[in-house]
């Protein structure tokens, strides 16, 4: 008998019952014949959707320039750092001493994540938001009304490093990816 989409969500939203449910294992189930609940949301006609405005595009900073630029284009960047973050909450960074190489195999790692079985995740599952190393679907799917259209990866590297123990090489690529950047974004005193 095929389980109707409340069913997936009491099941996604059930921590108790059941263990979490990611949107790829949603999207794969035979069982799923509609987007559950959960998952969608309508906007209320006083809701104000924000429309992508090309001509302000996302923020990129450069990295070398914070530490290798004069004092002027230091404090420009920095600047930059803080309306990237207080206005867009992320950006794009570039010049960052990070090898293409390094990047890519980081990129591969966390791929071989998401493909692991579903049981392999679950050791992942965090219980807090705090938890240095969380995955998940949305930020606390006990409480969440509507949960993220995503699955997401989480790990915390500063002040002490956490990784995973699966998929095999994913911790050393992460330490290649950190060992570049570590003594110079140190340095940095960057304050917000």
């Amino acid at each position: 008998m095929a389980s109707t989409a409340s069913e997936v969500s009491q099941q996604v939203q059930s921590n108790n019952r059941t263990s979490f449910t990611s949107v790829k294992a949603l999207t794969k189930s035979p069982e799923l014949t509609s987007l559950p609940p959960s998952y969608t949301t309508t906007n209320s006609d006083d809701e104000i959707v924000a429309d992508p405005d090309e001509d302000d595009p996302i923020p990129i900073i450069d990295y070398s320039l914070l530490v290798t630029g004069t004092l002027d284009q230091r404090a420009k960047t920095i600047h930059d750092l803080r309306k990237a973050c207080e206005e867009w909450r992320f950006f794009m960074l570039i010049n960052h001493f990070v090898s293409k190489t390094i990047l890519e195999k980081m990129v591969d790692e966390i791929f071989a994540f998401f493909n692991l079985r579903e049981e392999e995740k679950q050791e992942y599952v965090g219980k807090d938001v705090m938890d240095p190393v969380r995955y998940g679907t949305s930020s606390n799917v006990s409480m969440d009304k509507v949960l993220f259209w995503r699955d997401f990866l989480k790990i915390v590297v500063h002040s002490e490093f956490h990784s995973l123990d699966k998929p095999p090489g994913f911790s050393l690529s992460l330490l290649r990816l950190l060992r570049p950047q570590g003594s110079t974004a140190t340095r940095l005193p960057l304050q917000f």
